[in-house]
């Protein structure tokens, strides 16, 4: 029997189409299960095309659900049918201790519904001083901890109340009377927080503008996607100072974290280079003075590139700052010194993927970092100085690096590792890489890892799961202001709500002074304003 011949090309479009000729017959729960299955295929497509994928990374893509996803060394060890074997006996022999029970487990308590509405209900009866209705002889008080309810209701993420204003109008002389609208309702159809809201949907949480179209209609306050994106535009306008602020500030950073991802923006602007056809988000973390700065960058330029620009505007008086980063050279900036690091969870990625084929090599480099990440932790629980940070790793991480460096020579020297197989590959990255992943060892504040950066691109990346795309260049700007306010204000534990209402309500005093309304003290800026008033 000769196989069924499939037409050379079929474009996503005509498989749209043809999915929805047939969608009575699917049925809704098939006709989503297919769709998705079309949008995968044309994904997967696209991937071959460009050859921006490994037959390795196609078998992940496609076999994530099958496999162990975590990358802690025990369960590695473990997929790989191998024990764990700590290097410091003492540990083992070491009485347990008992460890802290972890927040974030089990039941929220009181204190973790911030956010939620607070009424005070007093005792129908009684009151503090009265005689105890018990005993008949004492006297009652109040307690400072009072008893606790907690009730959540249900109810569309943009609402909407219509105000009938009764109208009365004279028998003789036809004039018509309109009662006013209660106090502080205003003008605006759309209220600063029903904006805050879209924006944290959309650019926060992933929720394309025509799903919470749907879900609106479904609830009957009605909310097209047109103007959603229509507000947000119009807000992002408003809200430009906070971001070039946020740019300003985050270029003094001691230490800066930058990577990038893949983006589709369906209309670009003519490029300065046409030869680069890709096109990405990068995202850039900045710490300064305790502070964590987010930026994210949509179009042609790589990370490097988008990063020379935010330290163009950094003060010509201060010292050249750390750069953490992985080690492709499109992340480094070309034409400013920096002092670079390399992430260390790159390099024991490496041999997390093939800890199956070779499992007692990647054991003891495994466990190696997992050394490392563990005094490092220390150095946190402790609250040491980046000085004391340098020395306690110094002291304690300098000689099992020394050893695992050794090592890794020995394997590739000796002939103990083949150079082309994927250990051997492993250990080449990191040998020729050594100076910058061990900058830890002799820079002051300098961190392992790039994870923070990774962990912000996951915004991206959900957005890209959910929405596939940006239709215009000033729309990738929009979502990058958005993603950068919301995440600034995630990072340094503000309420992205609340800061996004009041950056509104205060638009006036933002463009005057945007420093006095980051994340980090927009609320003393507005205590100062109360005050005043």
């Amino acid at each position: 029997m000769q196989p069924a011949t499939l037409p050379l090309e079929v474009t996503a479009e005509e498989l749209e189409a043809l999915l929805e000729s047939v969608r009575e017959g699917l049925g809704e729960a098939g006709y989503q299960k297919l769709k998705a299955a079309i949008r995968t295929l044309g994904y997967l497509t696209e991937l071959l095309r460009e050859r921006r994928i490994t037959f390795e990374g196609l078998r992940e893509l496609l076999l994530s659900g099958a496999e162990v996803s975590t990358e802690k060394t025990q369960q590695v060890l473990k997929n790989a049918g191998i024990e764990t074997q700590k290097k410091n006996q003492e540990k083992q022999n070491a009485p347990a201790s008992p460890k802290p029970s972890r927040s974030g487990h089990g039941r929220h308590g009181v204190d973790a519904y911030r956010g939620a509405k607070k009424i005070k209900v007093p005792h129908p009866s009684l009151h503090s001083g009265d005689r105890c209705p018990g005993c008949g002889k004492g006297k009652v008080y109040a307690l400072e901890v009072p008893g606790v309810l907690v009730r959540l209701v249900g109810q569309a993420p943009i609402t909407g109340t219509v105000y009938e204003l009764e109208k009365l109008r004279c028998n003789l002389c036809l004039e018509v009377f309109t009662a006013e609208a209660p106090a502080g309702v205003g003008e605006e159809k759309y209220d600063a927080t029903s904006i805050s809201m879209m924006a944290l949907l959309k650019y926060g949480s992933g929720m394309p503008f025509y799903r919470l179209e749907r879900l609106q209609e479904k609830l009957e306050i009605p909310l097209p996607a047109s103007t959603q994106w229509g507000i947000m535009k119009e807000t992002a306008e408003q809200l430009e100072p906070a971001l070039e602020e946020l740019i300003r500030q985050a270029a003094q950073g001691e230490v800066i974290y930058n990577d990038d991802t893949g983006m589709k923006v369906l209309v670009l602007d003519a490029p300065d280079r046409p030869e680069r056809t890709g096109v990405f988000t990068s995202g850039i973390i900045s710490t300064r003075e305790g502070q964590r700065m987010a930026l994210f960058f949509t179009g042609r330029q790589h990370a490097g590139e988008n990063l020379a620009d935010v330290l163009a505007r950094r003060a010509a008086d201060l010292a050249p700052p750390i750069q953490m980063c992985d080690a492709l050279s499109r992340n480094l900036p070309k034409t400013l010194e920096v002092i670079l690091g390399n992430c260390l969870a790159h390099g024991r990625r490496r041999f997390v993927k093939v800890a199956q084929n070779f499992p007692e090599p990647c054991r003891f480099v495994l466990e190696t970092l997992a050394e490392i990440y563990h005094n490092d932790e220390l150095t946190r629980e402790q609250g040491m100085t980046p000085v004391q940070r340098l020395g306690f790793h110094q002291t304690h991480s300098a000689p099992m690096m020394e050893e695992l460096q050794v090592w890794l020579t020995a394997q590739l020297q000796e002939k103990k590792a083949e150079p082309n197989s994927g250990l051997g590959q492993a250990i080449s990255y990191l040998l020729n890489h050594w100076r910058e992943l061990t900058l830890f060892l002799r820079q002051p504040a300098a961190p392992l890892d790039n994870n923070i950066c990774e962990r912000a691109l996951k915004k991206v990346i959900l957005h890209r799961k959910n929405a596939l795309f940006y239709k215009s260049q000033n729309g990738a700007h929009v979502g990058d202001l958005f993603m950068s306010l919301i995440h600034t204000c995630e990072l340094s534990h503000a309420n992205p709500f609340d800061y996004l209402t009041q950056l509104q309500r205060h638009a006036s005093e933002l463009a005057e002074s945007p420093r006095d309304w980051m994340p980090w003290n927009f609320s003393a800026r507005l205590s100062q304003l109360d005050t005043a008033a």
